[in-house]
């Protein structure tokens, strides 16, 4: 299993409404595109701040630990919108 928290900036939100949109497109993109779960988990009420939790539950480490890889790296190439601040990986 592995685990990502990974905690993004999106100066360009006026309002929840606009950081809802940012959020949930991000979230949508990588449910569609890897083997993950992602959820937003810390900064709700706060509008230009998110933190996003992904896991992948796998019997093979370096799978798991692949996937999540290869879901922060589309996050990363996605910086236009909004901006990564920290990264935390944790393999269990």
């Amino acid at each position: 299993m592995a685990v990502a928290m990974v905690e993004i900036a999106i100066p360009f939100a006026h309002s929840l409404k606009d950081k809802r949109h940012v959020v949930k497109g991000i979230i949508a993109r990588l449910r569609n595109r890897f083997n993950v779960s992602v959820a937003e988990m810390e900064y709700m009420d706060i509008w230009q701040r998110a933190v996003l939790g992904i896991a992948c539950i796998s019997n093979d480490g370096k799978f798991a630990n692949g996937e999540i890889d290869k879901a922060i790296d589309y996050i990363e190439s996605g910086e236009g919108e909004y901006q990564v601040i920290n990264i935390d990986v944790q393999i269990l």
